[in-house]
């Protein structure tokens, strides 16, 4: 007699991957709200999102329902305008409910399109003015440690910012003082306002620049969820200072005709292309 054939258990990675989804899915239902949005930047991170807030076991030391918890890891998102993403994974996370992100950009509402640290549960600082975030993590890592605080701070910030002096600053300080509890997470996706990043201003190569500056770097496709996790092992595992992952995503990441839709760093988006977006990510699945 034949056994039956049982699907398999999923795996760490599929669960990451069905949460980048979901946030992909939130994005798009926050970006047709307000009928625009940074929703290119949105779709190209949930990958790397997910893989912080929604990994078994937790990447992220975090209590959804006491986001003060002063034993958390501390999430920073320094470019403020990729808000409606890490909406999407707080609500994955379940520090926002899902319902609320029908709220994002409104009069009244917790969820303003730029984000803010007095606003938004989960929220640690207020973003926008690009190569603040990495000098503020360094401060919160070093206030820590000496707390006896065993919390590590991770800093999400763009490729644009190291065009930024204060980011290099802030990464000499870093290393300096041996932050080990400090990881940058670089989002490359190749964008600024301006037009592509080589164009505006050439910072390859971007691993052997952190490096230079005493960082264990490692550098993934921001996309491949199991390179995410692999990388995010590796950074765990050292100790003897700051950490760095570089992550090369793609803007508009699981709706294929946004990810060639030119002039992506503020993504037009028609009123009648969000449905079409929506079915283009379920298709992809």
């Amino acid at each position: 007699m034949t056994s039956p054939v049982t699907s398999p258990p999923d795996t760490q990675a599929d669960r990451v991957r069905a949460a980048a989804t979901r946030i992909r899915r939130h994005a798009l239902t926050m970006g047709e709200v307000q009928g625009q949005g940074y929703i290119g930047q949105a779709l190209g991170a949930a990958d790397v999102l997910a893989a912080f807030y929604a990994r078994e076991g937790g990447e992220l030391r975090l209590r959804p329902e006491d986001p003060e918890w002063d034993d958390r890891d501390r999430f920073l998102l320094s470019i403020g305008h990729y808000a409606i993403a890490l909406y999407a994974a707080l609500a994955e996370a379940g520090t926002i409910a899902v319902d609320e992100l029908g709220t994002y950009g409104s009069d009244d509402s917790r969820l303003p399109m730029s984000g803010m640290a007095s606003y938004t549960p989960g929220m640690e600082i207020s973003g926008g003015s690009l190569g603040h975030g990495l000098g503020v993590a360094c401060g919160m890592a070093m206030g820590l440690r000496h707390r006896g605080n065993s919390a590590r701070v991770i800093n999400l910030l763009s490729d644009g910012e190291l065009d930024e002096g204060s980011t290099w600053e802030a990464a000499l300080a870093g290393a300096h003082h041996e932050l080990s509890n400090l990881v940058a997470v670089v989002d490359v996706n190749g964008l600024q306002a301006d037009g592509p990043t080589p164009g505006v201003l050439r910072t390859e190569p971007v691993t052997d620049k952190w490096r230079a500056f005493g960082w264990h770097a490692v550098r993934v496709d921001g996309n491949d969820v199991d390179a995410l996790l692999a990388g995010l092992d590796e950074i765990r595992e050292h100790t003897a200072g700051p950490s760095v992952l570089i992550c090369d995503t793609r803007t508009g990441r699981g709706v294929p005709f946004l990810e060639t839709r030119e002039k992506a760093h503020f993504m037009p988006v028609a009123e009648h292309e969000w449905a079409a977006a929506r079915a283009a990510l379920e298709e992809q699945q």
